[in-house]
């Protein structure tokens, strides 16, 4: 590729400081699935759900303002890898991941520096075995048997299979070490040791807490359900989240009708998984202090999406970019990582841990890339805040909004081969097109009808009062409209990027994958013209 002589000397200088780096940090993505953001002692949650996260973010950085860049499995995690949000991604649902479109993602960008690559757990994305030097495939009901795990670990597999993905009344009656947390831990420990001298690039996939919502002893009632905390809101509130998401409470209680009734119960083995994981989260970052690879090793927690946990009477996922589903931790811990409660309360997204761990790194960002590196926040150096000040996310495939008048029967998401198991992620569910931005306390969701919502988070956290049209705040509103806009234009896609025949050449950022360094007369929105 032709390069302009600024960004091709930039980029050289880039490349001396990659082979001046003698030590390259290994990599480590910890990823939880539906894992909702707050339910720790150190987010202010009641209940010790999570003490070995606690102690990461303590020692490290837990941005409190990180979204998904789509509230579902399969385009959050692209966007995970790649660094791109699902419209430049091309993938927008769960069903169609080999579409994906990018030009590099982080496991090349590693092998590409002599990484060793690796995906223990739940995969969900176009990756194949061949992509990584070690496969260890896991899901939701069962998956990888290593030769020396217990006998019972089938049987196991077979038990969660039963589970239809419905939330379990009676504990597990296998141990903990047949449960996939603690085989997944394992397995990476098992990767780790292997390794030898060489870096390595892991991801360590836990499909929990997602559903089926099971756990074992100790982690059965660890968190009775009488002691749960009470919920934003019930049933009650359906009527403020609209037709689609009555229709998906709906498919809920026709295919389990006992979903609303045990809503505790839900909760409960909900948070009995967090600290099932959390423990072997434990087990794993205790196995690189005593190996000597704690300093080494650059770690980050996160999670694709989150879980309504029974809030609205809704469990799972599904309608809506409520705060429940697209507010994601994201903590970094290890290599570099410099504890700083200031930059923690920068908006952040999924989509920016492939581009910090490049920098991490010493690679160059690829092109395409629309994350942006947090490595210079994670160091605690100075970085423009203004970069940071708001973050965007969305969701749907596009057309009109099914509604009660299309009279859409809830069989049309059963699962006909398991009895009383569902899909809520649907052509009900997704239909039409969000997006949402997040600044301040505040949020807005505009959709393609020209629907608008406005949401004061310090006082309506819930979601239920829309001040979307309200005069008094018609200049936040503003506000929050021109955030939405430059979001949506600046994650079209950027792809191909060119000369594809020597004439046009796309300009990228040499500096963190960062637009304020650019800005030309203030901050946004201005009168300037490019």
């Amino acid at each position: 590729m032709k390069l302009s002589g600024l960004s091709l000397a930039a980029q050289m200088t880039r490349s001396v400081q990659a082979q001046e780096v003698m030590e390259k940090p290994n990599l480590i993505i910890i990823i939880a699935d539906q894992r909702h953001y707050g339910l720790s002692k150190a987010t202010g949650y009641p209940l010790d759900t999570s003490p070995a996260l606690d102690r990461l973010q303590a020692s490290g950085v837990g941005f409190r303002h990180n979204y998904c860049t789509a509230p579902l499995c399969v385009p959050s995690r692209i966007s995970m890898l790649t660094g791109r949000w699902p419209e430049a991604h091309r993938v927008r649902m769960n069903l169609q991941a080999k579409d994906a479109y990018f030009q590099e993602d982080l496991y090349q960008v590693a092998k590409q520096r002599g990484y060793r690559t690796a995906l223990v757990g739940k995969n969900h994305t176009y990756l194949t075995r061949s992509d990584v030097d070690v496969w260890r495939e896991f899901s939701h009901d069962g998956g990888y048997i290593s030769p020396d795990v217990p006998p019972d670990v089938a049987a196991f597999d077979k038990w969660l299979k039963s589970l239809n993905f419905n939330v379990a009344m009676e504990p597990s009656p296998y141990p903990r070490e047949t449960q996939i947390p603690y085989r997944i831990v394992s397995e990476a420990m098992k990767i780790i040791d292997e390794t030898g001298d060489s870096p390595f690039c892991l991801q360590v996939s836990f499909p929990e807490p997602h559903d089926p919502e099971q756990v074992p002893h100790p982690y059965w009632n660890m968190f009775p359900p009488e002691t749960v905390p009470a919920r934003r809101a019930g049933p009650e509130a359906l009527e403020h989240l609209g037709p689609r998401a009555r229709w998906e409470y709906r498919l809920q209680q026709d295919n389990f009708p006992d979903t609303e009734r045990q809503w505790r119960r839900y909760v409960s083995n909900y948070l009995g998984a967090l600290r099932m994981i959390d423990d072997q989260i434990g087990r794993l970052t205790k196995h690189l202090e005593e190996r000597g690879l704690a300093k080494k090793t650059l770690v980050v927690f996160t999670s694709d999406h989150g879980d309504y946990l029974m809030d609205y009477g809704l469990g799972r996922k599904g309608v809506g970019l409520y705060e429940d589903l697209a507010h994601t931790p994201q903590i970094w811990w290890g290599y570099g990582v410099r504890p700083s409660p200031r930059v923690e309360q920068a908006f952040t997204s999924m989509a920016d841990i492939m581009p910090t761990m490049c920098e991490a790194i010493a690679a160059l960002i690829p092109h395409g890339v629309q994350g942006r590196s947090l490595w210079p926040l994670l160091q605690g150096q100075a970085y423009p805040q203004e970069e940071f000040r708001s973050i965007y996310s969305g969701v749907g495939l596009g057309g009109l909004y099914y509604e009660d008048n299309d009279d859409i029967p809830t069989s049309i998401s059963h699962d006909s081969a398991r009895s009383g198991s569902w899909d809520e992620l649907n052509k009900v569910t997704q239909s039409g097109n969000q997006k949402m931005v997040r600044m301040g306390h505040w949020k807005l969701v505009y959709d393609m009808m020209g629907y608008g919502q406005l949401y004061d988070l310090d006082r309506d956290p819930g979601e239920l009062v829309n001040l979307f049209g309200k005069p008094e705040h018609a200049k936040v509103e503003a506000q929050l409209m021109a955030e939405l806009a430059m979001w949506t234009i600046r994650t079209q896609d950027g792809l191909p990027a060119g000369p594809q025949n020597g004439k046009y050449q796309t300009k990228w950022s040499i500096q963190h994958n960062w637009y304020s360094p650019y800005r030309h007369d203030g901050s946004s929105p201005n009168s300037y013209i490019p």
